[in-house]
């Protein structure tokens, strides 16, 4: 049996039934774009869709552990879970509990054709704009997303999203880069974005560009190593104290020796470009190298052996997540953690 469905975005899609699960059939995409907040601002276009599709092949190669707090509350849903996976990369969480249905989506184009390759259930798809209907899910999950777009209006746009897509009573994980990184010398790593920048940003919700007190450009460095996570995540409505989104969370309960971010380098700031190495025999790959160093959209770094591109990163601060979930008149907060440099939550949906 088939089922026509048109979401609130008015984007068209099958849903068919393929024993008991559901199967999404994408028709036809149609991303509406009648406010600042849907309209992608230009940094995005260039320092996340445009090195993310560059960079697809070797990025995906480097995406293959699985963070345990992620796997367990994927594990914890119930048999036959309808499981969204808003920014799903390379699709590493796709299917990893057997016992749910997945479906993912991703702005990059060439990394949701990896995942085609794999015969996951995969659409190109816009964050603040997901293509699908309202309940239409289980349960959501957002790792690593919400830290690339770059005002907060766009941000609070694809929470707003995640628990729309979802049931009455389903959950929505979202995890971002936290500001209070473990090791505090790489953000000192990281290049600040100066004023220039601000002009590439729209709407309202635009981030207040802070010039670090000194001029200096950081030299660009290879990413770290991905972030892995720490213990597993138990009880997780049992052991969680559900609090109102509606008030102002208090800190999270950290250990005093979290690190700041303050102590060196540049204490208020909270955009930057992270840099991406891609080794000049992977580059040979795409065009999209050579377009890119032609635009000066990347750079050669002969001493590494590589094409050097810069991703835009709106790193974290500590109850900045909380606050911009605050307000949610469909949500409640059911826990909130910091895990392994980055800050997380689960919400759940309540109307």
């Amino acid at each position: 049996m088939n089922e026509v469905g048109i979401d609130s975005g008015s984007s068209l899609h099958i849903v068919e039934s393929v024993g008991e699960a559901p199967v999404l059939r994408p028709v036809s995409v149609r991303a509406k774009c009648s406010s600042n907040v849907q309209s992608t601002p230009e940094i995005e276009k260039k320092y996340v869709h445009g090195v993310y599709d560059a960079i697809a092949p070797h990025f995906s190669s480097t995406r293959f552990a699985k963070w345990p707090k992620v796997s367990a509350f994927l594990s914890s849903l119930s048999p036959g879970s309808l499981i969204l996976d808003a920014g799903c990369g390379n699709g590493k969480y796709l299917g990893l509990n057997p016992d749910c249905f997945f479906i993912g989506c991703d702005i990059s184009a060439a990394l949701i054709n990896i995942c085609a390759d794999k015969e996951q259930e995969v659409l190109v798809a816009d964050a603040v704009n997901l293509p699908y209907r309202t309940g239409y899910g289980d349960a959501a999950i957002s790792i690593a997303v919400l830290h690339h777009l770059s005002t907060e209006s766009r941000r609070r746009k694809a929470v707003e999203e995640l628990v729309r897509v979802v049931k009455k009573g389903g959950c929505v994980l979202i995890t971002v880069w936290a500001r209070e990184q473990e090791d505090s010398s790489l953000i000192e790593k990281w290049t600040p974005l100066n004023q220039r920048y601000v002009e590439e940003w729209i709407g309202p919700g635009s981030p207040r560009v802070r010039n670090p007190s000194s001029p200096r450009i950081l030299e660009s460095i290879p990413e770290a190593e991905e972030n892995s996570a720490g213990e597993q995540l138990k009880g997780l409505h049992a052991n969680s104290a559900k609090v109102k989104s509606a008030e102002v969370m208090q800190p999270t309960s950290l250990d005093h020796s979290l690190p700041t971010g303050s102590e060196k380098g540049y204490p208020e700031q909270q955009e930057f470009f992270v840099p991406w190495h891609l080794p000049y025999h992977r580059a040979e790959v795409s065009g999209a190298s050579a377009v890119a160093l032609a635009s000066g959209l990347a750079k050669k770094d002969d001493k590494k052996g590589s094409v050097v591109y810069n991703r835009y990163y709106h790193v974290f601060s500590e109850g900045e997540l909380e606050r911009l979930v605050s307000g949610l008149d469909n949500a409640i907060l059911v826990d909130r953690f910091y895990d392994k440099s980055n800050w997380c939550i689960i919400l759940e949906k309540t109307l």
